[in-house]
């Protein structure tokens, strides 16, 4: 199986704001426009109790390793394009082999809630 997946973990800075209602409006439009422009899956994953400062982690997946490059390159220079600051950006590629961790799951921990019996029929069905 082919194929990449992109993560962008980036850190705003929003300086002219003044509570976390504008900072909510500010990344609510970035995680739109993330999505719509790019693809894109986005988190809030740093830094929610501060109003100026947020944490989201980008993720994308393409074919090829230098489509995605391209792609989170280009949604990088997005938000750095952007009213607020973009302080910090790191980006990491990793093909689909790559990935740790059971392929029906990707890497979450069900066992015990009770969804054993379900996984175990899925695999069987391949």
């Amino acid at each position: 199986m082919a194929g990449y997946v992109g993560i962008l973990s980036v850190e705003l800075h929003f300086p002219e704001n003044e509570s976390l209602k504008g900072k909510r409006k500010y990344l609510k439009s970035a995680k739109a426009q993330l999505h719509q422009r790019f693809g894109a899956s986005v988190a809030e994953v740093d830094h929610h109790e501060l109003w100026q400062r947020a944490g989201l982690t980008v993720a994308c997946v393409a074919r090829g390793y230098s489509e995605l490059n391209e792609l989170l390159a280009a949604a990088e220079r997005y938000l750095g394009a952007q009213e607020y600051e973009l302080i910090r950006s790191e980006r990491r590629i990793m093909s689909v082999e790559e990935l740790p961790g059971d392929p029906y799951v990707a890497g979450l921990a069900l066992e015990g809630a009770g969804w054993e019996g379900d996984l175990d029929e899925m695999r069987d069905s391949d």
